[in-house]
């Protein structure tokens, strides 16, 4: 297999991928267009494609670009299964949502055109917020106005002190888990439903009459080792999911319940808008994390460059330092070697299969 054929560099050429991809099989391809432009002025969309009967009981959802900058390695993934020819049980359906957040792929953020982490963004707006009095304390080193060799010293001398003192998951739960207090910072669950947030739930709706039981992956990448793609359940113990995901995979899924998830605890994730929408099915919801860079601090640490970049430098991505923090956050999320590919492609597509089988047994 050479999976490298399935990836493309920039969001453009990895969103035509997906439409030729589709075309080959014959599937029409629904746009949803951006407000917004993209890193070179191209228009910006999030596509979508139904493999398998529309009003089918059982569905699976693939989801890509959540985090626009892991967006390349969900668009490999899904042109790859769109160019073999994996046979579908009875009465399902692949729903292929392609970069739901297509300015943050065409950029290489992981944010939206808000700012706003999208796997942050699906909560009650109408009431209050989770606090994060952790990110509320650190504030002025997570998220600093200046952004010099000297500086970045002392900020990580603090944050790893506040490590030393409430433990490191103290300190990924206050840079990670979500904020929704400052609109500049990082991991910003933002005031009101985003466009990607609509979006989603625009595409989601007509599957709602008809769909059972559902199966859902949301691709991601930055955390666990280099290639590997860790099935973490989305699902609280409490959660009518979670038995299924124990039926379908067992101790080979993470829970982060009983503390064997690789992630930080995270409110607002893109699960939500599935069980709000397709009220009538069973969920069984997955995250497939890829690991990318050997630590999850240098990860943490490219998402807070970044941040910096565009809300107290001058943004410009051709400069000296903007090239550097654009590279660097690259590296974060979508590692452009062959064997990553490879892995990448390879468990994917051995997670699919599985979670079509264990529909198609329901």
């Amino acid at each position: 297999m050479n999976a490298s054929q399935y990836f493309r560099p920039t969001y453009a050429a990895a969103r035509e991928a997906f439409r030729a991809a589709a075309a080959a099989r014959e599937l029409k391809v629904e746009s949803h267009r951006n407000p917004t432009k993209g890193a070179e002025g191209e228009e910006l969309t999030t596509d979508v494609a139904v493999l398998g009967p529309a009003d089918a009981r059982r569905l699976m959802i693939v989801v890509s670009g959540t985090h626009g900058a892991e967006g390349f390695c969900g668009s490999g993934i899904q042109v790859g299964w769109l160019a073999a020819d994996h046979p579908l049980p009875a009465d399902t359906a692949i729903l292929f949502i392609h970069a739901l957040n297509p300015y943050g792929f065409s950029h290489v953020r992981r944010v939206t055109e808000d700012n706003v982490d999208l796997n942050r963004n699906f909560v009650d707006h109408g009431n209050a917020k989770p606090a994060n009095p952790g990110y509320d304390a650190l504030h002025d080193f997570i998220c600093p106005k200046e952004w010099t060799e000297e500086s970045e010293q002392q900020n990580l001398a603090a944050l790893r002190a506040y490590a030393a003192q409430h433990g490191a998951d103290a300190l990924e739960t206050a840079i990670a888990s979500g904020q929704y207090v400052d609109a500049q910072g990082v991991f910003y669950g933002g005031t009101q439903p985003t466009w990607s947030n609509r979006t989603l739930r625009a595409i989601l709706k007509p599957f709602a009459a008809s769909a059972r039981q559902v199966a859902f992956i949301d691709l991601h990448t930055g955390i666990g080792p280099y290639g590997f793609g860790e099935i973490m359940s989305n699902h609280a113990a409490r959660d009518p999911g979670h038995q299924i995901m124990r039926r379908w995979w067992g101790g080979e899924a993470t829970y982060f319940d009983d503390g064997t998830s690789s992630s930080y605890y995270v409110v607002g994730d893109t699960q939500i808008a599935i069980t709000q929408t397709l009220t009538n099915a069973q969920i069984a919801g997955i995250t497939l994390e890829y690991g990318t860079i050997p630590r999850k601090e240098d990860m943490m640490n490219a998402v807070r460059a970044d941040n910096w970049l565009y809300a107290h430098g001058d943004g410009d991505v051709h400069a000296p330092k903007g090239r550097a923090i654009k590279t660097q956050i690259r590296a974060a999320f979508y590692p452009e070697h062959d064997d990553w590919k490879e892995m990448v492609v390879e468990r994917g597509h051995y997670v699919m299969k599985r979670m079509l089988r264990c529909l198609g047994e329901t």
